[in-house]
C-alpha cells in the first residue's frame, strides 16, 4: 500500500513537474462548461469550434469608481479566447476579447482592460522566446526554476507588482509547490523516508485552495467509481441524482446526468452501427465500401465520424 502511494506520488510529481515545464509557452487555459446546467444558453455561437459546449470564462469585477480588479478571473478570460488560437489569427481573438469587456463593462473599466490585455498579449509573445535565454541543463528541476525565475522576470517590462500579484499570484503559489516537489523527487542525495518527510512538509504547507483544487478531480473519481457500484446493484437514475447532488450540488448532478444520457445514446448508435456495418461485411469490396460511406453518412455527423475508428 504504501509503495503505491509512494510511486504514486512521485508519478504525480514527475507529471506536475513536466507539466509546469513543458506548456508555460502557451498557458492553456482552463475551459469551464457551463455551471447551470444548461449550457452556454440558447443562441450561444462557440467562438471556434473546439468551444463548442462552453462559455467564456472569467468573472471580470469592478470596485467603486469604476476601478478594474485585476485578478486571475480576468487572465482566465483573456486565456479562453486565447485557446482559439489556430483556429482563429490573434488579431480575430483580440477583437473577440475586447468585444467581450464592452458587453460585461463600463466603458472606463473596459478601457483599463484593453489596455491591460495589450499588456498581456506582448508578455504572451514574449514568453515564446524565453527558452532562448535559459542556459542548458541536465536537471529538470534546476531548469523548471530558471524558468519561472525567466518568466517572473520578464512580467516587470509589461506589469505593475500590482498587476503581476493580481494575474499570477495564485498561479506563482502552485507553480513554486510544484517545482518544490519536483526539487524533492529528482533529488539523488535524499532517501525515501527523506523524500516522504520532505513531501509531507510541503503537504502541510499548501494553501487550503490549492489542496482543494487538487484533491477535486481524485474525489469525482471516487464518487463516480461508488455511482458505477450503484448502478451495478440495480440503483436508479434518481439514487444516483441524490448521491452525486449531496456529494457536489444539484447543478452538478444534472450536468452529470447530462453526460450518463449522452453516453449512453451515443453508446446505442454506435451499437446499432457496428450490427449494420456487420451486415454488409459480405458484400464485394466496391459496393462495401460505397455502403459503409452511405451508412456512415446518414448514421453520423462529419464531426462524430472521426470518432469512428475507435469502434472499427
Amino acid at each position: 500500500m504504501h509503495t503505491n502511494v509512494k510511486r504514486a506520488g512521485l508519478a504525480a510529481l514527475l507529471l506536475a513537474g513536466c507539466a509546469l515545464y513543458f506548456s508555460r509557452g502557451a498557458e492553456a487555459p482552463p475551459v469551464q462548461i457551463s455551471e447551470n446546467g444548461s449550457g452556454p444558453g440558447p443562441g450561444h455561437l462557440a467562438f471556434v469550434p473546439s468551444m463548442e459546449g462552453t462559455r467564456p470564462d472569467g468573472d471580470v469585477k469592478t470596485l467603486a469608481g469604476d476601478q478594474l480588479v485585476v485578478d486571475a478571473e480576468l487572465g482566465h478570460l483573456f486565456d479562453y479566447y486565447l485557446a482559439g488560437l489556430g483556429e482563429k489569427d490573434l488579431d480575430a481573438i483580440r477583437t473577440e476579447i475586447e468585444r467581450e469587456l464592452d458587453r460585461r463593462l463600463k466603458p472606463g473599466p473596459a478601457r483599463q482592460a484593453k489596455q491591460l490585455l495589450s499588456s498581456y498579449l506582448a508578455y504572451k509573445q514574449a514568453l515564446a522566446g524565453i527558452e532562448a535565454t535559459l542556459a542548458p541543463s541536465g536537471n529538470v528541476a534546476q531548469s523548471a526554476r530558471a524558468r519561472l525565475a525567466a518568466m517572473r522576470g520578464l512580467r516587470s517590462t509589461y506589469f505593475t507588482p500590482e498587476q503581476s500579484a493580481g494575474l499570477f499570484g495564485a498561479t506563482d503559489i502552485a507553480d513554486d509547490d510544484a517545482v518544490a516537489r519536483l526539487e524533492v523527487a529528482v533529488d539523488k542525495t535524499l532517501s525515501a523516508e527523506q523524500k516522504q518527510a520532505k513531501v509531507a512538509e510541503l503537504d502541510r504547507r499548501v494553501p487550503a485552495a490549492l489542496r482543494e483544487e487538487r484533491e477535486a478531480p481524485a474525489r469525482i473519481i471516487r464518487l463516480e467509481e461508488s455511482v458505477a457500484r450503484l448502478r451495478a446493484g440495480g440503483a436508479g437514475d434518481n439514487e444516483i441524482y441524490s448521491v452525486r447532488a449531496a456529494a457536489f450540488s444539484p447543478e452538478a448532478a444534472a450536468r452529470l446526468a447530462d453526460v450518463d444520457r449522452d453516453e449512453a445514446a451515443w453508446k446505442a448508435r454506435i451499437g446499432a452501427y457496428q450490427t449494420q456495418r456487420a451486415a454488409l461485411t459480405a458484400q464485394p469490396a466496391q459496393q462495401k465500401d460505397a455502403a459503409l460511406k452511405q451508412l456512415r453518412d446518414q448514421s453520423f455527423t462529419v464531426e462524430e465520424q472521426r470518432r469512428l475508428g475507435a469502434y472499427e
